[in-house]
C-alpha cells in the first residue's frame, strides 16, 4: 500500500522556522516513491506523451557536477512537462560494458560484472540525492543479460538484411587496451580516445555494419531536424562527407609502355583537371602495390610501408604536416591526354577512403603542388581565369574556376561545363564514370576484449557464418574467466565457451569472439524504456510508435558524430524492418555545456595545484616553489584538481540550492563556471522564499480547499470591482504574479533558458515581499499557489514542503493527487497585465534623472507636458526652458537645454 505523508507535520520538520534542506529533502524522495509519483502512466486514447530523457551514462561509481548538469536539465523540462498535463516518460539507464570495469578486473581481480552493479548502485543513490524524477521500474543496464539478448537479437536483424558482414581490413590497433577502436574513436592526434595511446594500423578480420547503404538518408533527414543545434547538424553532414564527381580509370603499362589489362580506378571532384595529372598516387595498403612494385624499387617501398603503417590516420591527413611518398617504378596511361605518367604510394592517401588511389594534379590542388614540388613532378597548368597568362599561377595551385587550355578537345570550355563535357566522354569511352562518394565508412563493431555483447555468430568449416537461433539468445558472457590484459580477448582462450555444435549440421563449431563496440548497446536503448518489461520482445511496435520519437534529449556535444549518428543509423534500420514507424529517433536535442572549476597551474612545471592547496587565491603560487600560478576556468577534472564533489555540496546546502545554481548560472548550451559565492546566493535565495511562507503561514493564509485558485480570484474581483476595484498593492501583486507566468512560461518553451526563468522567480519573490502584506487574502493566496508551482521544477523538495506548510493538500487526499508536482502550471491573466500607468525616463541631456509614473494612454504632447511640469524638470533645468525635447511614448522623454 502507497504510503500517504499526513497533513502535518509533513515528511520534514516543519516546525522549523529555518529552512534546513538536510530535514525535508529525504523525506519528501521516499515520499515520492513510496506513493508513485514518477511512475509512467500508462497511454489512453487522447493522451499527450512526452519523452524526456538524458545520455544514459557509463557507471563510474561516482557522479560529477557534469551529471548533475545534465541530469537537473532534464529533470526541469519532464516535470514541467507534468504540470502542462502531459503524460510524461522519464527512464534512466546505465552504458555500462566497455573497458574500465574489465580494466578493474585485471587490476583488482574482482568480477566485471558484480564491480558495474556495484558501482550502478552507488550512483543510481546519488542520482536519487538530486531529486529527480525517474521512473526507475524501466531502468536497464547495457550489461545486463536481459537488455543484451536484444542487443543480440538486434544484430541478427541487421545481418539478416545483408548489413552486417566480415572482412579483412586495415583496422586502429590500440597497443595499450589491446583492441580495436572505430575511426571514430581516435583523436585528432593520433591517440585512442579512452587510453591516450598512439594508435597503430594492424590487419584483422573484423564485422561491420553497412551505414554507409545510409548515408544519402542520413545526410538528406538532417533537415528534418529542425529542432537540433545547428553546430550538431553541420558536424554530422561534415562526417558523412558527400562529394559529387566522376570515377576515371588509368591504365597500367607494361615495361614496354604497353598497356596491360590491369586499371587503376581513382576518384575526383574534378574532372576538368584530367589533363594536368602528372602522376597517380595509391594508398600503401593497396593491394595493387606488391603487384606492381618494380624490383628497384622493392626496399624502399617496404620501408615507405612499415613506417606508415605506424602512423594514425589523423598524421597522415593533417594540412600542417609535409606529405611524403616514393614512386613503385610503375606507370599508368592518362585516359584523357595519353601520356604516361609515374605510380607513387603516399601517406596522405588511405586503403579506406574512396578507392585507395588519387591523380596528382599540383596545378590545381594546393597539397598536391606541395608534393610535386617535393618531389620534383611536373606541374601542367590547364585551368585560368579567363584572359589570364598560364604562367602568373606558378608560386602555387589555381583552385578556383576558369577556363581550359592545354586540355585536347576541352579546350576553351569553363572548367564547370567542362566536368560534365569530360565525365560524358569518359562514361561513352569506358574510361570512367560519374559517382558520388561519401567521407562516411562502414561501422566497424568488432572488440578484441572480454566486457561486452557477444556477437551471435557460429564459424562452421561446412557452413560457413551460421547465426545463432534466436531461442537460444541471449548467448552470455562466461564468468570463469582469466584476465591479463594481453594478447587476444580473453573469450578466445575459453576453449569450454568457444567449442559449440554448429546449429545447422551439427558439427563441431567454434563462437566468434569478438565482442560489440559499446555504441552497439547505446544505438538503441532510448527504444527499449518504451517497453522495459518486454520479455518477447526487445519493444512492441505499439509502445514505440506511442513514445517515440524521445521529444527531448540531452547531452553533451562530444556524442554529435558518434552516439547520435550510430542511433539515427539504427532508428532507420529498424524502421525498415518493420519494428518501428518514425525516421528519426529525437525530435529536439540539447547539448548542454560543460562544468568548469577554477584550475591553478605552475606554468613552469606544467604541474596542477590543487585549490586547497593555494593559501591566498588573489595571489595564488605554488606551495612548494612560490612561484606564481596561471589561473583559468577549464572543465572538471580529477587530473586538474579542480573538481567539486556533487555530495559535498548537496550535504551543505542540500539539493535545490545545487540544482538552482545549475540551472541560473549560465544558459544550459553554454560552459558554466562554478562559484561557491553563487552558490551560497542561490541558498540565500531559497531562505528567503522559507521565510517569506513562514510570515505568510503567520498571517493565516492557507492554500487549502483551493484558494487563491483561478475561480476564487475571480469572484474576489468581481466583488472587488464592485466596491471600486483592487488596491494598489493588489494590482501590482497580480501583475507581478501573471508577468511571471507569462516569462517563465516562455522560458521553458522552445530554446530553454533556465536561468531567466530562475530570475523571474526572484522578481516574483521580491515583488511579493513588498505587496503581499497589503493585499487581500485571496490575492495573497494566488501569488503564494502561483510562486511554488513555478519553483516546483527547479527546486521540487523546497516547493512540496511549503505547498504542505500552506495546506495544499486537502485532508485525505493521497499525495498522488495532491503534491504540488500534480497540480497545473499556471495560465497567465491577460488583462492582469494592462496598466493604467507606466513609468517614464526622463533624461536631461541624454542623463537620467529620474522617473514618473504616467497615464499607459498618454499621447506624445501630453508626456512632454508632465515632464516639463516635473520636479525633476524644475531642479535640472533651473526656470530655463529646453531648447529641444525628445519624446519616446512609453519609454522617456528627454529635455535638451
Amino acid at each position: 500500500m502507497a504510503h500517504t505523508p499526513p497533513l502535518d507535520p509533513s515528511p520534514s520538520v516543519s516546525e522549523s522556522s529555518r529552512y534546513q534542506p538536510q530535514s525535508i529533502e529525504t523525506g519528501w524522495q521516499q515520499a515520492w516513491r513510496d506513493n508513485g509519483l514518477h511512475d509512467t502512466p500508462v497511454l489512453q486514447d487522447g493522451d499527450e506523451a512526452f519523452y524526456a530523457l538524458s545520455m544514459f551514462p557509463y557507471p563510474s561509481g561516482n557522479l560529477h557536477m557534469g551529471h548533475v548538469r545534465n541530469y537537473v536539465i532534464t529533470d526541469v523540462v519532464a516535470r514541467v512537462q507534468r504540470l502542462r498535463g502531459k503524460k510524461v516518460l522519464h527512464p534512466m539507464g546505465w552504458d555500462a560494458f566497455g573497458l574500465p570495469a574489465e580494466n578493474a578486473a585485471i587490476e583488482r581481480g574482482v568480477d566485471p560484472g558484480g564491480w558495474t552493479d556495484q558501482n550502478i548502485a552507488s550512483m543510481r543513490e546519488q542520482l536519487n540525492q538530486l531529486g529527480l524524477s525517474i521512473d526507475w521500474d524501466r531502468e536497464v543496464a547495457t550489461c545486463h543479460a536481459d537488455y543484451y539478448r536484444w542487443t543480440q537479437w538486434l544484430f541478427l536483424q541487421f545481418l539478416e538484411a545483408g548489413l552486417a558482414y566480415q572482412k579483412d581490413a586495415t583496422v586502429n590497433w590500440d597497443p595499450i587496451d589491446q583492441t580495436v577502436l572505430a575511426n571514430e574513436q581516435v583523436d585528432s592526434e593520433g591517440r585512442s580516445w579512452r587510453s591516450g595511446a598512439l594508435v597503430e594500423k594492424r590487419k584483422l578480420r573484423q564485422w561491420f555494419l553497412k551505414i554507409t547503404d545510409y548515408a544519402q538518408q542520413l545526410l538528406d533527414d538532417l533537415n528534418q531536424l529542425e529542432g537540433w543545434p545547428e553546430r550538431v547538424r553541420t558536424m554530422q553532414a561534415n562526417w558523412i562527407g558527400r562529394s559529387s564527381g566522376a570515377e576515371l580509370q588509368f591504365t597500367v603499362v607494361d615495361d614496354a609502355g604497353n598497356d596491360s589489362a590491369e586499371r587503376i580506378t581513382v576518384f575526383t571532384t574534378r574532372p576538368d583537371t584530367i589533363f594536368g595529372a602528372s602522376y597517380v598516387v595509391l594508398a600503401p595498403e593497396h593491394p595493387l602495390v606488391a603487384e606492381l612494385t618494380t624490383a628497384e624499387q622493392q626496399i624502399a617501398v617496404e620501408a615507405f610501408c612499415d613506417l606508415v603503417s605506424r602512423q594514425s590516420e589523423q598524421e597522415r591527413t593533417a594540412d600542417d604536416k609535409p606529405k611524403r611518398g616514393v614512386p613503385i617504378g610503375a606507370q599508368v596511361r592518362n585516359p584523357a591526354s595519353g601520356e604516361l605518367i609515374p605510380i607513387w604510394i603516399a601517406d596522405y592517401v588511405l586503403a579506406e577512403y574512396g578507392t585507395g588511389a588519387v591523380m596528382g594534379v599540383p596545378a590545381h590542388d594546393q597539397r598536391d603542388f606541395l608534393f610535386a614540388r617535393q618531389y620534383e613532378l611536373p606541374v601542367q597548368q590547364v585551368i585560368v581565369p579567363e584572359g589570364s597568362d598560364e604562367h602568373a599561377f606558378e608560386g602555387g595551385a589555381w583552385t578556383e574556376g576558369g577556363v581550359l587550355i592545354h586540355s585536347g578537345r576541352f579546350g576553351g570550355l569553363p572548367n564547370g561545363q567542362a566536368k560534365q563535357a569530360v565525365t560524358a566522354a569518359a562514361a561513352a569511352e569506358g574510361w570512367g564514370q560519374e559517382k558520388v562518394q561519401f567521407r562516411l565508412r562502414d561501422w566497424l563493431i568488432s572488440r578484441q576484449r572480454y566486457w561486452g555483447c557477444p556477437i551471435p555468430v557460429i564459424h562452421c568449416d561446412s557452413c560457413g557464418v551460421v547465426p545463432v537461433p534466436a531461442e537460444q539468445l541471449p548467448v552470455e558472457l562466461p564468468r570463469d574467466v582469466a584476465f591479463s590484459g594481453k594478447g587476444a580477448s580473453p573469450l578466445a582462450q575459453l576453449e569450454t565457451w568457444v567449442t559449440v555444435s554448429c546449429p545447422c549440421c551439427g558439427k563441431p563449431a567454434k563462437r566468434e569472439t569478438d565482442t560489440m563496440d559499446t555504441f552497439m548497446c547505446s544505438s538503441w536503448y532510448f527504444l527499449r524504456y518504451s517497453d522495459a518489461k518486454n520479455s518477447q520482445l526487445p519493444f512492441s511496435k505499439e509502445a514505440v510508435d506511442s513514445w517515440l520519437p524521445v521529444n527531448q534529449y540531452v547531452g553533451g556535444i562530444e556524442h554529435a558524430i558518434l552516439h547520435l549518428l550510430y542511433s539515427r543509423f539504427f532508428t532507420k534500420v529498424l524502421r525498415d524492418r518493420g519494428l518501428l514507424s518514425f525516421d528519426e529517433p529525437f525530435t529536439r536535442l540539447l547539448t548542454q555545456g560543460m562544468v568548469q572549476g577554477i584550475t591553478y597551474k605552475n606554468p613552469h612545471t606544467g604541474k596542477y595545484i590543487a585549490p586547497a592547496d593555494v593559501a591566498d587565491p588573489t595571489d595564488p603560487r605554488d606551495p612548494l616553489t612560490s612561484e606564481v600560478l596561471e589561473t583559468f576556468f577549464e572543465k572538471m577534472s580529477k587530473s586538474k584538481y579542480n573538481g567539486v564533489d556533487p555530495a559535498v555540496v548537496i550535504d551543505k546546502y542540500g539539493a535545490d540550492t545545487a540544482r538552482m545554481f545549475i540551472l541560473f548560472k549560465a544558459p544550459p548550451e553554454k560552459d558554466l563556471e562554478w562559484d561557491d559565492a553563487d552558490v551560497e546566493g542561490q541558498f540565500r535565495f531559497l531562505q528567503r522564499l522559507w521565510r517569506l511562507v513562514d510570515s505568510a503561514c503567520e498571517r493565516g493564509l492557507s492554500l487549502a480547499a483551493g484558494a487563491g485558485n483561478a475561480e476564487a480570484v475571480a469572484q474576489a474581483q468581481a466583488e472587488a470591482s464592485a466596491s471600486g476595484g483592487l488596491k494598489p498593492d493588489e494590482q501590482e501583486l497580480r501583475r507581478a504574479v501573471h508577468t511571471a507566468i507569462t516569462e517563465i512560461s516562455d522560458d521553458l518553451d522552445g530554446d530553454y533558458q533556465f536561468n531567466t526563468a530562475v530570475s523571474e522567480l526572484m522578481k516574483l519573490s521580491n515583488a511579493m515581499s513588498s505587496h503581499l502584506e497589503g493585499s487581500g487574502d485571496v490575492f495573497a493566496c494566488e501569488a503564494l499557489r502561483t510562486l511554488l508551482i513555478l519553483l516546483a521544477p527547479f527546486a521540487p523538495h523546497l516547493a512540496e514542503e511549503l505547498w504542505f506548510k500552506l495546506g495544499g493538500r486537502n485532508s485525505g487526499d493521497s499525495l498522488a493527487g495532491s503534491s504540488i508536482h500534480a497540480q497545473r502550471w499556471p495560465v497567465a491573466d491577460a488583462s492582469a497585465l494592462v496598466r493604467d500607468t507606466v513609468p517614464l525616463v526622463i533624461q536631461i541631456k541624454g542623463k537620467v534623472r529620474g522617473n514618473l509614473e504616467v497615464p499607459a494612454d498618454a499621447d506624445k504632447a501630453t508626456l512632454e507636458k508632465l515632464a516639463l511640469e516635473s520636479d525633476i524638470a524644475a531642479k535640472w533645468l533651473e526656470g530655463k526652458a529646453p531648447s529641444r525635447v525628445i519624446v519616446v511614448p512609453g519609454k522617456l522623454v528627454n529635455l535638451v537645454p
